[in-house]
């Protein structure tokens, strides 16, 4: 049984055992409306806790239904039931109560949380808004302007923000069942407080409001369910109660067959299949405690910092002590930043300080379970330190590469254990983005993959495994599309209009602005590398290699593409004028091209760049070549991915 009762006294304890999250299945709506029928028909009970068995309240919906037709009782059913009790029902909320599940909390009279749970409604990252009466009973309970950004952003608040906002009664000790039998008992007696659908709404101002909504929408990028929520709230605040419910259920079954709903659930599950890997099923997850970090440079630094903040010891390797000082300021600037922020306590960075060690000297690896490389990108630089890492390291430690393009598999030959060598590709910002490619070369050994998965998964981080082949999965895709975009700047469009088009498609960036804020020099650097090779037949722009040529890398240099001044973008006449007079050396006759032109043409080449990684088996399924150009090269989340959107739009 999904839900179970059992009395402590004249206290009926109802409790959730639908592991691993307690999701509002089928069965647990239920169980839940039995155990509200079989307690109100129960004279000598006086008061009900609802609490969870396992890790975590109710955590939202039960995604295995998803897509399904909906079957009774609904959860707007088992919300408003629980709402009518007779009795007081109290939530006994720990871990997550998210979605669904914060739902059923808010139709209880009462919620005691232990204080380091967390709630929230992100219905909103699946493209929905909540369905269940959350955009209706949130408001009333701490506010519209609390419960818009907590609805529209889809991020959930810390117990204690909950509590002072007016969505938790009382914070509980170590005790949580203990606690809310005790909170039942001492409100048994009082009167039940007015439904919270029913309630008044709490004062607000309208002007503050109305701006706050204003921003989200401008910030919605195309993206309509943070738009449909704000239209939710509108309506709470317009409407009566019954009226605003049956306005919700409206928009979330609307939005339940959107397009962009569809997208957003492909990407969800696309998440959580990409770090499935056949080959390793049958292997144990390795312990890690400790890892190696080659460079402190931007990479390594950003890599070092995510480690520390996983509770992993660092040992970081520069070449000299210059170099080692300034990648220990820059890992210690990005914990400092944590810590200002609020994200990790003083006694957490004291703690993170003793675990991080700085040394010149490769010896001090000696005893690390895996190395991580991240120096220079030259095949040259990298064979050399893994040939100091083969003699530095215990036999059974992993070494790893962050290059972004070299082959992982020549690195390897620099040991005498190639099996041990895997890829390790974060992006940067390392302690940031969530992607971490995982490339693995033939021959890397069961426990070597194990170990990166394992490494990803404790950093949190969504790893995609990748085969060997230059750039990978998401850079092969965006050398091919950045080379299709520059044909088109030769051709009669300028860099602004193509990242106009970019961002009015949804991504924060178009590609030349992300390629002055990643350094022109790195992508110029791989271009001379491959030049030799470089297929004589095939159209070469060397409008960028000229830009390099002037200095003019990125917004480190103040000048890439665009000119940066006071950190402010300005189209620089200096580009155009060197994009006509290319466009004019080739003889090219310029000509429009509209947004939706640019777009089809982008979107062509990631399809077909990714239709051919498939064929070659570099990426496993085409949702893993979704979930990198999502995660990592900012394609807008609501539309899928490149390989979902051409799928589901042949058009496009």
């Amino acid at each position: 049984m999904c839900v179970s009762v059992t009395f402590e006294g004249h206290i009926a304890i109802v409790t959730i055992d639908n592991p691993p999250v307690n999701a509002a299945s089928h069965a647990v709506r239920c169980g839940l409306i039995d155990a509200l029928a079989q307690t109100e028909a129960d004279a000598a009970i006086i008061a009900v806790v609802l609490l969870c068995a396992g890790r975590t309240f109710v955590a939202g919906a039960d995604v295995r239904e998803f897509g399904k037709p909906p079957v009774e009782p609904h959860l707007t059913d088992v919300v408003a039931a629980l709402e009518m009790a007779t009795k007081p029902w109290v939530a006994a909320i720990h871990g997550m109560a998210l979605g669904g599940g914060l739902e059923i909390a808010m139709g209880c009279h009462y919620r005691i949380s232990d204080p380091t749970a967390k709630l929230g409604l992100p219905e909103v990252t699946l493209g929905l808004i909540p369905g269940a009466g959350g955009t209706v009973r949130l408001p009333r309970l701490v506010g519209a302007s609390m419960a818009l950004d907590m609805m529209a952003k889809g991020k959930p608040v810390t117990a204690v923000a909950a509590h002072t906002g007016g969505l938790v009664d009382e914070l509980s000790g170590a005790d949580l069942r203990g606690a809310a039998i005790k909170f039942a008992l001492e409100h048994a007696d009082m009167r039940l407080p007015v439904a919270v659908s029913l309630r008044a709404m709490p004062q607000f101002d309208h002007d503050a409001l109305s701006h706050e909504m204003s921003i989200i929408k401008s910030k919605a990028c195309g993206q309509n369910s943070p738009v449909i929520v704000c239209e939710a709230v509108s309506n709470t605040i317009n409407m009566p109660a019954l009226d605003a419910l049956k306005a919700e259920r409206e928009l979330f079954l609307r939005l339940k067959n959107d397009p962009q709903s569809l997208a957003l659930r492909h990407i969800f599950f696309a998440e959580r299949a990409s770090g499935k890997i056949p080959a390793i099923a049958n292997t144990p997850t390795p312990s890690l405690d400790s890892v190696g970090i080659i460079g402190g440079g931007t990479m390594g630094a950003g890599i070092a910092a995510t480690c520390l903040l996983s509770g992993l010891s660092v040992t970081m390797i520069e070449r000299d002590a210059d170099a080692l000082s300034s990648g220990h300021s820059r890992v210690m600037d990005i914990l400092s930043g944590s810590l200002k922020r609020g994200l990790i306590s003083t006694d957490k960075y004291k703690a993170i300080q003793a675990a991080f060690v700085c040394s010149t000297d490769y010896a001090a690896l000696g005893d690390v379970g895996l190395v991580i490389e991240a120096v220079f990108e030259s095949m040259e630089v990298k064979e050399a330190v893994f040939k100091s890492l083969d003699n530095a390291t215990k036999p059974d430690a992993i070494l790893a590469s962050n290059t972004s393009y070299l082959d992982i598999g020549q690195i390897s030959k620099s040991v005498n254990d190639p099996s041990r060598v895997i890829g390790l590709h974060f992006f940067s910002p390392a302690h940031i983005m969530k992607l971490l490619e995982m490339v693995t070369p033939n021959g890397a050994s069961p426990h070597a993959i194990a170990t990166g998965v394992a490494l990803g998964r404790r950093l949190g981080k969504i790893v995609v495994p990748s085969g060997v082949c230059d750039g990978f999965i998401g850079n092969r895709i965006m050398s091919a599309y950045r080379r299709s975009c520059e044909n088109m700047i030769e051709d009669g469009a300028m860099p602004s209009d193509v990242d106009a088009a970019m961002r009015n498609f949804g991504f924060a960036m178009g590609i030349f602005e992300m390629q002055d804020l990643a350094g022109n020099d790195i992508s110029w650097a791989m271009r001379k590398r491959l030049a030799a090779t470089r297929n004589p037949s095939i159209r070469y722009v060397d409008i960028a290699d000229k830009l390099c040529e002037l200095g003019r890398f990125g917004r480190k240099s103040g000048r890439g593409w665009y000119r940066y001044v006071d950190d402010k973008t300005h189209v620089d006449p200096e580009v155009s004028a060197l994009i006509l007079s290319e466009s004019s050396r080739k003889g090219i006759a310029r000509r429009y091209f509209s947004h939706e032109e640019i777009i089809s043409e982008i979107i062509d080449v990631m399809h077909s760049v990714g239709t051919q990684i498939l064929k070659e088996g570099i990426a496993a399924q085409a949702s893993d070549i979704d979930v990198v150009m999502v995660n990592g090269f900012g394609f807008p989340r609501w539309r899928g991915g490149p390989m979902f959107l051409k799928s589901s739009n042949p058009t496009q």
